[in-house]
């Protein structure tokens, strides 16, 4: 690379760095705010909140670093432009494609950290934040089983414990089920314990009563028993997990679309085809959105008013392009067979990005007009 390819490359990527730190706090910090609340109210940890973000933050880099990819060329040419960088570049012979050259090395380094991130951080990820999510629902005794107070953990349930000792042993239990339409039923259990059969959660209640009431003759059922299981499955917010999801899969399962993947996920071929082409071309969006960016700042002329209109346009063209890449994945999704949909933004960017440079070089080569009497 010349001298000015490794200056322009340097101001893009130090650059890229700020905006993509910048927006992965801001996005991150909203995400965390959220997820503090929901996890203080279950009763975790803050080690369990630190955990979780942390396992959420490969997917948010992979949202943001197209959007810092595309703020750091629209920046570095704006600020070239103002600073009558670009017109001296211009000056010097250096044509709109030349000058994108380090702009494609930059969005291509963007494209393969963004590669890395589609096809092994951001899946590796989602299972672990999934299987430890399936875990904390799970824990029944930190989200839900507090003393000396009346709970509502499901529509329909009530449930109350005198105490629980440090073994864990709920004493003095009571529980009413009134989520059956006509009929209410109430456990009460001198003790209680929590028990684990057959992949799901189990009430083992000892030394207690059952009372069933129907609501619309009076009737009153009472069974007394030793031990009562209760399934309290419904007391788990997503519970257990049922396999994997489509975003799980690695790309080369995507692509082979089997039979027994398709039974796990219940998804479909169309979906994880789309899945799988929309990570291989994901990545490349950021360097065609870079070169949009900067290709759209050159086809403005030295102003000392600034560049914004070509700043506005910039912003523009991406969301269109954001636009597309949504419609492609609504009909891409539709049939396995429209999977090279999923490229239809990527070969339209580019063809947008090469317009507006190609616009860009011809006006630069239209010669000015010669003075009278010449």
């Amino acid at each position: 690379m010349s001298r000015l390819d490794r200056y322009l490359l340097a101001q893009l990527l130090m650059l890229f760095g700020f905006f993509a730190l910048v927006l992965v706090g801001v996005y991150w910090i909203n995400r965390a705010v959220q997820l503090f609340d929901r996890i203080v109210g279950d009763g975790q940890t803050a080690a369990v909140f630190f955990e979780l973000t942390i396992l959420a933050l490969p997917n948010v880099i992979r949202l943001v670093l197209p959007v810092a990819a595309f703020a750091a060329a629209v920046y570095v040419v704006h600020r070239a432009a103002t600073e009558s960088e670009l017109v001296v570049m211009q000056a010097a012979g250096l044509s709109p494609w030349r000058l994108a050259r380090p702009v494609l090395a930059f969005g291509l380094i963007v494209a393969a950290l963004l590669s890395v991130l589609n096809h092994h951080l951001v899946p590796a990820s989602r299972t672990a934040l999934l299987d430890r999510r399936a875990e904390i629902a799970e824990n029944i005794a930190a989200r839900f089983l507090t003393a000396g107070a009346f709970l509502h953990p499901a529509p329909g349930i009530t449930l109350y414990i005198r105490e629980i000792t440090p073994e864990g042993e709920m004493r003095d239990l009571y529980l009413a089920d009134t989520r059956e339409q006509g009929m209410q039923v109430t456990y009460t259990a001198q003790s209680a314990l929590l028990v684990r059969a057959g992949g799901r959660q189990k009430l083992v209640m000892l030394d207690g009563m059952s009372q069933t009431l129907r609501l619309d003759d009076g009737r009153l059922a009472t069974t007394r028993f030793t031990d009562f299981a209760y399934d309290i499955a419904a007391l788990i917010d997503g519970g257990a997990r049922q396999g994997r999801t489509v975003e799980e899969l690695s790309t080369p399962e995507l692509l082979g679309a089997a039979p027994e993947l398709l039974a796990e996920t219940r998804s479909t071929p169309a979906v994880m085809l789309h899945e799988a082409h929309a990570r291989l071309a994901h990545p490349f969006l950021a360097t065609v959105g870079a070169l949009i960016g900067a290709a759209t700042l050159m086809l403005g002329a030295f102003s000392r008013l600034g560049v914004w209109r070509q700043v506005l346009g910039a912003v523009v063209l991406l969301i269109l392009v954001q636009l597309a890449a949504n419609a492609a994945e609504g009909v891409a999704r539709r049939d396995a067979w429209l999977w090279p949909v999923a490229y239809l933004p990527l070969v339209t960017g580019g063809l947008t990005a090469a317009g507006l440079l190609w616009l860009a070089g011809r006006r630069r080569a239209v010669p000015a007009a010669p003075p009278d009497g010449m």
